[in-house]
């Protein structure tokens, strides 16, 4: 995967040059091409059947359990705790987690409206952000979506985790006493699921190795550089053969208010609130960009989980994927502009 050169990446944030550099010479169309094109390599792949379902798991278990943790602890391992910008995440929340109630509020209180707010609300961080931001905006711009990282699952998937819980007890037992113990129960497995998680551990561990000041050996820094160089191709390719296999039919009123409601609400909502709190710059747009890529797969866990909205959270992840690549591309060029002028 490679990086863009500071001179590549200031090209993004002077509108002005659009009209004297060659389209396909700008940074927002260089970072974002081979992302999609990974991806409909993916699709190609998943159509024709040259990976089969059997191996999309095992290929997925190979990047979730391998690749990911050797590039996310090289990475913060290379960074120092008194170093890091802790605004990003504090604005990011302050954001998603009102729209993930709001859309609740309008959606309904129940498994069905619960999962599909989470669709409006969860970002493919790994798989798309990691991927995206890396190759835009290099070292810098990962070490603070990676902070992000760290904690999106976290706090997003325990709330709706518990929501989940209480919406279901609800439904099932209408006005009777709620089981409070089933739901520390759930509130404890999405806590300890998603701490003791291939993505958090090597995060905490790589910022562990950093604050001890020791430099990685070379033979070990090495391997994890290849590692980390595989992950970027293999994970767009992953997403476009899940894609390949993603029934749209009957779903598309749903699907695609879910994709809106993702794509373009929450990087909206998460760029004011990033501005209020003072963010400016490369965290800035790092942070916007993050919350402008597509549904996260989590989301299909869950639906899967308490068996609602299945259908609808597949196509929406699918639609919101399609979207991206127009939804993806003015908000880079918007952050750009904005990044003239307050960088």
């Amino acid at each position: 995967m490679r990086w863009l050169s500071p001179k590549e990446r200031r090209a993004f944030i002077c509108p002005a040059k659009l009209s004297r550099v060659n389209v396909a010479n700008h940074p927002v169309f260089q970072s974002l091409v081979p992302v999609f094109l990974l991806i409909a390599a993916g699709v190609l792949t998943g159509r024709r059947g040259w990976v089969g379902p059997g191996a999309v798991k095992d290929l997925s278990n190979l990047v979730f359990l391998l690749l990911i943790p050797a590039l996310l602890f090289r990475t913060m391992s290379q960074v120092r705790l008194d170093s890091l910008d802790w605004r990003p995440i504090a604005a990011y929340f302050s954001a998603v987690l009102p729209w993930f109630a709001l859309q609740v509020l309008w959606r309904g209180f129940t498994p069905r409206g619960i999962v599909l707010a989470l669709g409006g609300t969860f970002s493919n961080l790994v798989m798309i952000g990691i991927a995206l931001v890396g190759l835009a905006y290099g070292q810098a711009g990962l070490v603070t979506l990676l902070t992000l990282i760290a904690v999106h699952a976290l706090i997003l998937l325990t709330v709706a985790s518990v929501a989940l819980e209480l919406a279901d007890a609800r439904q099932r037992t209408g006005e009777q006493p709620l089981d409070r113990q089933r739901l520390w129960r759930a509130t404890w497995s999405a806590v300890r699921g998603s701490v003791i998680h291939p993505i958090p551990l090597p995060i905490a561990c790589g910022l562990l190795w950093g604050a001890s000041g020791v430099a990685l050996p070379a033979v070990v820094d090495r391997p994890l550089h290849l590692l980390g160089q595989a992950f970027g191709p293999l994970a767009l390719v992953l997403v476009g053969i899940s894609l390949a296999h993603t029934p749209l039919r009957g779903q598309w009123r749903a699907a695609l208010g879910v994709a809106l409601a993702k794509n373009v609400a929450v990087p909206l909502l998460v760029g004011l609130s990033a501005w209020a709190w003072g963010l400016r710059g490369l965290p800035l747009t790092v942070l916007v960009v993050a919350a402008a890529v597509p549904v996260g797969a989590n989301v299909f866990l869950f639906a899967q989980r308490y068996r609602v909205a299945q259908a609808e959270v597949t196509a929406a992840t699918a639609v919101s994927t399609a979207l991206a690549i127009v939804t993806l591309s003015i908000v880079m060029l918007v952050m750009g502009a904005v990044g003239t002028r307050t960088g």
